[in-house]
């Protein structure tokens, strides 16, 4: 029995259809209406135009061609077919025929701002310098929102920011509902500090009058991922890839947000689709190969971070990405590259840091550890200047912190915050084994390993953030009531239940900075555990000097600022210890690889949980880690780092001097570790 063929709607409705297809970002869908009216009807030309128009979108250029030049050879005294040729030959980049078809449409219908504009960037293409720019004044002139829309650019791209501003505010003025002047003046204002909240306020209006808007979808994305908000910002992503689904840059944004809550594999699949659309993104190869990282594929990663190298050979950030692996190793051919590539005039700054740390991992894995330590200092002194880091302030701060927590504030608030048991907050400084004992821990039945989440301290600067007398946190915390430590303890369980996808009874929070708010964590969640996770001061610090981090953690570029960090660690932690006696299990590093079992029992008492053996065959964890020593904690535990800081010890005078007091105080096992 033949199919019954289905009935072709008249030529408005058909119209109507395959515009709003095309309007829902389905050119799909709109050939296949187009199509099926043409079988009846082939010398339509409103639906041969369309037609064309969705094969453009869907990349078919040949195709729309040949479609377009048929709809001019049945009524060629239609301007907008002739733009539409244009349109199509310019993005084959054949912009000398693309040229004649522009003012073809033109001298048929003067007043085409749209053909004035793209015979302006065709001309432009080709160098015709003087000739462009008449054309875009006759597109300012037709199209004056527009116009102040790409003039604002203009002045954006030759560093005129104020006057870029000023008319994006005046595009706004004439047209309140200009939804690419939001967009580009919340891309200015979202660099800087103070116009945060106006970036978002105009990119969500943007989005609520052009819910289609893929651009400003993006831009808000990209927004609140850098915010922390990263539910937020995964939602704006699949917004995005659900309005323009084949828009690589959505799929790419959408596997970052996954990569930051730790969902790697829907994060894996994301990267994939988008370098399925677009395999030529070095950046995106870059996110796959850091999420491959982080599930333990360390083949698949390396595939992806030399695909991104053979298409930007001076992405030193790439480079290292390899050395970061810990336990990949370059070869002769790759360091001689790196060394090259340095040696060049044109290399960016960031390009050459990234590939100095690299360079230092890779002379240190062969033994050659003064070479390592020149990388190593240059690499850190450059990347110094980048970044802000105030000693004095963070001393004060500190001093701030433990003035205000003191034992009368704990016992006047004894039990009134949150009662929730969830949390095991591991802290310490980065690169002392925190992950070890994230990895320990997540090993347990009951324990979800999650990541460094930014909840504690978000919450902690948020306190006083509004009072008129600008009383700000840590002092503004004495003035908070019993409800209010219950409110602010609710607040971070809500937060991180974003991160939370396995639903076990607890989870680690590892961001070894929270050691600061170890007392605002206590007031709003009294029953949280906190493990301290302590190494050799030498070899802690020289941890966080040979790790380029990819933000934060300011002060491990300079060994002064990194020795003012550590005392104020030490001494902060020693302030806890008095106030708040039993609360943080210091956890050493070098006993916990000499003495594994017996750490793992001191660490499951302290939160309260049985032994499992599976806490002690932790490096048999399949989970995704994240952190740079990622690959280390997938194998059996072992004591080579013991110790490492004697590699370098001629370099390290200024420490010896600096700790002579609090290294008396270590542990024989830590101390002569190594030796």
């Amino acid at each position: 029995m033949k199919p019954v063929p289905r009935p072709v709607p008249p030529k408005d409705a058909s119209l109507a259809a395959a515009v709003e297809a095309m309007q829902a970002s389905r050119p799909l869908r709109a050939e296949e209406i187009c199509r099926a009216y043409l079988v009846g009807n082939p010398g339509c030309v409103e639906h041969l135009r369309l037609l064309g128009n969705a094969l453009s979108k869907q990349g078919r250029y040949a195709e729309s061609e040949q479609t377009v030049r048929l709809a001019i050879a049945l009524q060629p005294d239609f301007p907008h077919l002739h733009e539409d040729l244009g349109s199509v030959l310019a993005l084959q980049h054949r912009f000398e025929e693309a040229v004649p078809s522009f003012e073809q449409a033109i001298r048929l219908e003067p007043r085409l701002p749209l053909a004035h504009k793209k015979l302006g960037q065709a001309l432009a293409a080709l160098g015709r310098g003087q000739d462009a720019d008449a054309a875009f004044e006759e597109f300012f002139e037709l199209d004056s929102a527009r116009g102040k829309v790409a003039l604002a650019l203009d002045h954006l791209h030759a560093g005129r920011k104020t006057e870029a501003i000023d008319t994006l505010r005046s595009a706004l003025r004439d047209n309140a509902s200009n939804v690419d002047a939001m967009r580009f003046l919340a891309q200015i204002y979202w660099r800087e500090d103070k116009q945060q909240s106006n970036a978002e306020a105009l990119l969500r209006r943007a989005t609520t009058l052009a819910p289609s808007f893929t651009a400003a979808w993006l831009l808000l994305g990209a927004m609140l991922h850098e915010a922390e908000r990263p539910a937020e910002s995964i939602e704006c992503y699949l917004t995005a890839t659900r309005v323009e689904p084949d828009n690589p840059m959505g799929w790419s944004g959408l596997g970052t947000g996954y990569a930051h809550v730790g969902d790697v594999d829907r994060a894996i699949a994301a990267f994939e689709r988008s370098l399925a659309l677009d395999p030529d993104v070095p950046n995106v190869h870059l996110g796959y190969g850091h999420v491959l990282k982080t599930r333990g594929d360390q083949p698949a990663a390396l595939r992806a971070y030399r695909a991104a190298i053979a298409l930007r050979p001076d992405f030193g950030e790439v480079y290292w990405s390899m050395a970061n692996l810990k336990v990949f190793r370059f070869d002769d051919a790759e360091i001689a590259t790196m060394e090259r590539q340095l040696e060049r005039d044109d290399l960016t700054e960031s390009s050459g840091i990234h590939f100095r740390f690299a360079l230092a991992k890779a002379y240190e894995d062969r033994g050659n550890y003064d070479r390592a330590w020149h990388y190593y200092e240059t690499g850190n002194d450059r990347q110094r200047k980048t970044v802000f880091h105030d000693p004095v302030a963070m001393e004060l701060r500190h001093e701030q912190i433990t003035t205000v927590f003191t034992r009368e504030l704990f016992e006047k608030h004894a039990g009134q915050g949150c009662d929730a048991r969830d949390p095991i907050l591991i802290v310490g400084l980065p690169r002392s084994g925190s992950t070890l004992i994230e990895q320990i821990l997540a090993s347990h039945s009951q324990v979800e390993g999650t990541a460094e989440l930014p909840v504690l301290m978000r919450l902690a600067y948020s306190i006083g953030r509004y009072r008129p007398d600008h009383k700000r946190y840590p002092e503004s915390v004495v003035d908070l009531r019993g409800k209010d430590f219950k409110a602010y303890g609710r607040q971070y369980m809500d937060e991180t239940r974003a991160f939370r996808v396995t639903g076990r009874p607890f989870f680690t929070d590892k961001l070894p900075n929270n050691f600061s708010h170890i007392g605002l964590l206590h007031l709003i969640l009294p029953n949280a555990r906190v493990i301290n996770a302590r190494r050799h001061p030498f070899d802690s610090l020289l941890g966080g000097y040979k790790q380029l981090f990819g933000k934060g953690q300011n002060f491990t570029y300079d060994m002064a600022d990194l020795s003012a960090y550590y005392r104020q660690y030490y001494e902060t932690m020693r302030h806890w210890h008095r106030v708040l006696p039993g609360k943080v299990l210091d956890v050493h590093y070098e006993e916990t690889v000499t003495d594994l079992e017996t750490q793992v029992r001191r660490i499951l008492a302290h939160c309260s949980l049985p032994f499992e053996e599976a806490c002690v065959r932790f490096h048999e964890n399949t989970r995704a880690v994240k952190t740079a020593s990622s690959e280390q904690v997938r194998r059996p535990i072992y004591t080579d780092a013991l110790g490492h800081w004697r590699h370098f010890e001629r370099h390290l005078g200024m420490w010896q001097d600096d700790f002579a007091d609090i290294l008396q105080e270590l542990p024989t096992t830590v101390r002569d570790a190594g030796l």
